[in-house]
């Protein structure tokens, strides 16, 4: 579905990705472990459009993205919930979705049967559909966040730092949701610091260090790893 050859990208002098290879196949969850600094932001954000790699190729579905700018790569099917999740805080949360539907392909009759797929996964997304997205708490601007990518009925949903600023049990309750989301086979792509939490929804895992790929596997596996366990999971 998704695939990633000799990614390369650079801030000025800075290289941020350095010949990045990586895969997700159709309906898989992967997750892209990595402290911060390491390239995964970016990385997110050269699949997106957000930034212009130096060199390397970016396919979806065999197709390449090179050249195509955000809203092209939206309508596409690539969707980004981005970091610290920025939604629209003066919108309400139904006006929140309704962009995210919207700006890839209109208001439509289908509307309400994405609406009802939202909501039912995250249930106090209707109960407060009517609130300004700035007085619902954190946990709940991510669920928004995610809620409003996927009104866009992506292809690939690219998800950044879901757990990012929550409590624990906030954050608990988000990766819930998530690992609801991945038994859809929807095909994601999750770059989190929790390692634990992400190796538990994903199927598979690369680590990314310095901006290079420098461990990938099956999600048990990394589990196990000895660089894994004392680099990302304190053991």
């Amino acid at each position: 579905m998704l695939r990633c050859s000799n990614l390369c990208v650079s801030y000025g002098a800075v290289q941020a990705l350095k010949g990045v290879d990586l895969t997700v196949a159709e309906g898989e969850c992967v997750a892209l472990l990595g402290a911060n600094g390491a390239g995964k932001t970016t990385l997110l954000r050269a699949i997106s459009g957000l930034v212009r790699p130096r060199s390397g190729e970016i396919l979806l579905q065999g197709q390449t993205l090179g050249g195509m700018a955000p809203e092209r790569r939206a309508r596409a099917g690539i969707a980004h919930a981005p970091e610290r999740r920025r939604i629209f805080p003066g919108l309400t949360v139904l006006e929140n979705l309704q962009v995210g539907a919207t700006a890839v392909r209109g208001l439509g009759a289908r509307m309400q049967e994405d609406l009802d797929r939202v909501y039912a996964m995250f249930p106090r997304l209707a109960e407060r559909r009517t609130q300004r997205g700035w007085s619902l708490s954190g946990g709940e601007q991510q669920m928004l966040a995610i809620g409003r990518a996927l009104m866009a009925r992506p292809r690939v949903l690219l998800l950044d730092e879901p757990s990012l600023g929550l409590a624990p049990l906030l954050a608990e309750e988000v990766y819930v949701r998530l690992a609801d989301l991945a038994h859809t086979r929807i095909t994601i792509l999750l770059v989190e610091q929790n390692t634990a939490m992400a190796l538990a929804v994903a199927s598979r895992a690369y680590v990314l260090e310095h901006g290079e790929i420098v461990l990938h596997g099956a999600s048990a596996e990394l589990m196990d790893h000895p660089r894994v366990k004392e680099a990302y999971l304190g053991a």
